[in-house]
């Protein structure tokens, strides 16, 4: 994304050595207040993740989580090219379920769709569908 305009280039970034690398195990909120420019527009993760070898026909897995605290394990799979990752960053305090209070960052969600402005792109995945084209995309998160 230029932080200019909040468009995304169409740069496909090298996540090796950033805060946006999850391919090792660690928590989401190690690095989300690092000193990097696309956290600080933000405010956090907000970012779209490329699903490495991701297939049309074919669930893949993208991601995996787990909760030390709890010990439920999430195992996400589709076959779309792309997730979101977000973490709530301007998420308003309120109170909800047994007088719980639910702030900023203390929940996530892993959005599966194509990359953003995929549409303008050249080499990105194509997302437009029509008759020549059947839309079937599936994701499952499965919780163990």
């Amino acid at each position: 994304v230029s932080s200019s305009e909040a468009i995304p280039t169409g740069e496909i970034a090298d996540v090796t050595g950033t805060p946006f690398d999850f391919r090792k195990e660690k928590t989401i909120g190690q690095d989300v207040n690092a000193d990097d420019e696309q956290l600080k527009f933000v405010g956090g993760y907000d970012h779209n993740y490329v699903v490495d070898g991701y297939d049309w026909k074919n669930l893949k897995n993208f991601c995996n989580v787990s909760s030390p605290k709890t010990g439920i394990k999430m195992e996400c799979f589709t076959n779309l090219p792309g997730f979101q990752l977000y973490v709530g960053n301007f998420l308003k305090s309120k109170v909800g379920k047994e007088n719980t209070e639910y702030k900023p960052r203390d929940g996530f969600c892993l959005e599966t769709q194509f990359y953003p402005n995929s549409v303008n792109q050249k080499g990105f995945p194509d997302p437009i569908f029509g008759p020549d084209r059947e839309y079937d995309c599936v994701t499952v998160y499965q919780f163990n």
